[in-house]
């Protein structure tokens, strides 16, 4: 794994200024898009002023790669204005929709599992990658529902994707393990089953247990079963980027920074072990 971008957290304003403050306590960090997708402002200064420091990675909300509605060419646009200016480590969103009938939902939502949604998505991923003239990384989302249409699993339609459609994936293993809860399947398969060329970047954040499910909140820490799905996660993909999400409840920088050292310690321990 790369020493300059081995291990990440996410950018939240609570934090800019002891990130500036702080050099080097953390490799990189991941920006949320659409937070800077504007002509001016001080969040694009704040950004600007930490990317002289630190590698940066783009992550969006609203591609709605999987929607059966036309792509937003204006969103495509600022978009590819904000990656000129800031030159990220790469651009990702989520495989999922997220919105319907001109409405945004705000909302991550789950694609049916079929072959022809997966013919849709893979021209809408080149589209972009072509409007964007770089190539796009996609996350597995949590879902709380299966659609009786899916001929395909989770794992075998977003390998599809990615082999293609010549994408990468963010695999976030969080949503990975909330899924696997919700919906009865063995994470572990999921992980098993998708391109190893082709995974990018990880995602660790916590969640609310429900007891009978599981509800993807990034609003904790990682969980004991999501830093051991990781571990393994980190076996087969060695050398991955990692990434911490606080999206709710954001706790103090040394806490995520903290945290952060436990990611480096379980790959660490993960990579020694035969």
């Amino acid at each position: 794994m790369s020493a300059a971008i081995g291990f990440g957290l996410g950018l939240r304003p609570e934090h800019y200024e002891e990130i500036v403050a702080a050099p080097g306590r953390v490799d990189w960090f991941e920006a949320l898009s659409e937070n800077y997708m504007v002509p001016g402002g001080r969040p694009l200064q704040w950004l600007d002023r930490i990317r002289r420091d630190y590698p940066v990675a783009l992550h969006g909300v609203s591609l709605s790669i999987g929607s059966a509605e036309p792509l937003d060419r204006a969103y495509l646009d600022d978009l590819k204005a904000l990656a000129a200016r800031v030159q990220p480590l790469w651009v990702s969103d989520h495989l999922c929709f997220t919105g319907l009938g001109g409405h945004n939902l705000h909302d991550l939502l789950p694609l049916p599992y079929t072959e022809e949604a997966l013919d849709h998505v893979v021209d809408r991923v080149k589209a972009v990658q072509d409007h964007l003239g770089r190539r796009l990384v996609l996350e597995n989302v949590s879902s709380y529902v299966t659609y009786a249409a899916s001929d395909l699993s989770e794992w075998e339609f977003l390998a599809g994707v990615a082999r293609r459609a010549d994408c990468d994936i963010l695999l976030d293993i969080n949503n990975v393990h909330v899924s696997a809860f919700n919906h009865g399947f063995d994470p572990l398969a999921y992980l098993e089953a998708l391109p190893r060329p082709r995974v990018r970047q990880f995602h660790l954040a916590g969640h609310t247990d429900k007891g009978t499910h599981i509800i993807d909140t990034h609003d904790g820490p990682v969980v004991a079963d999501v830093w051991s799905l990781y571990a393994e996660a980190v076996r087969l993909f060695p050398g991955v980027p990692t990434m911490i999400e606080r999206d709710a409840d954001i706790p103090p920088y040394a806490t995520l920074v903290a945290e952060l050292d436990e990611a480096r310690r379980v790959a660490a321990a993960a990579t020694a072990r035969p």
